[in-house]
């Protein structure tokens, strides 16, 4: 494959990112309201960035933004307020102008539970909406096997 077109391998770069759900976050059954999930995956796909020696906002300010094209869940168990969580995140795959997490969403303890698994894609756009390349220092970023220098969430 190009240099630009290909896959990530799977796991290559795991970061795990802590959180506990508030009481906010749950519904009437106890229990976290299901797109809530969906704020998790966002808060660990941000501190993926950090671990890496990014961050969105470095992104925004080279003019791409990476809004969610596709988003998907699979329920396993359900966390309820006060869990403590932990968000593994991966990037699964690299393309031109788009680039796909992946999560595993756990109930800390020992052992694990795992609750949920996840996937994102997100296109790459400019300012004005319109479809473009990754920029090569994003791609770099995060095809660099090692992870940013102290930090401490990247495994």
């Amino acid at each position: 494959m190009d240099a630009v077109h290909r896959a990530v391998r799977v796991g290559a770069f795991m970061v795990e990112a802590r959180l506990r759900v508030i009481y906010g976050d749950t519904d009437q059954m106890g229990v976290v309201y299901y797109a809530n999930y969906f704020r998790y995956f966002e808060f660990a796909r941000s501190e993926y960035f950090r671990a890496r020696g990014g961050s969105y906002a470095e992104l925004e300010r080279s003019g791409a933004l990476l809004p969610v094209a596709e988003a998907s869940c699979q329920y396993k168990a359900s966390a309820r307020y006060d869990d403590l969580l932990v968000v593994q995140t991966t990037v699964s795959e690299l393309r031109r102008a788009s680039i796909v997490f992946t999560y595993a969403l756990f109930r800390d303890g020992a052992p694990r539970t795992l609750l949920c698994t996840g996937r994102t894609r997100h296109a790459c756009v400019g300012r004005d909406g319109r479809p473009t390349r990754l920029p090569d220092a994003l791609i770099r970023l995060l095809e660099s096997p090692e992870p940013s220098p102290g930090s401490p969430t990247s495994t």
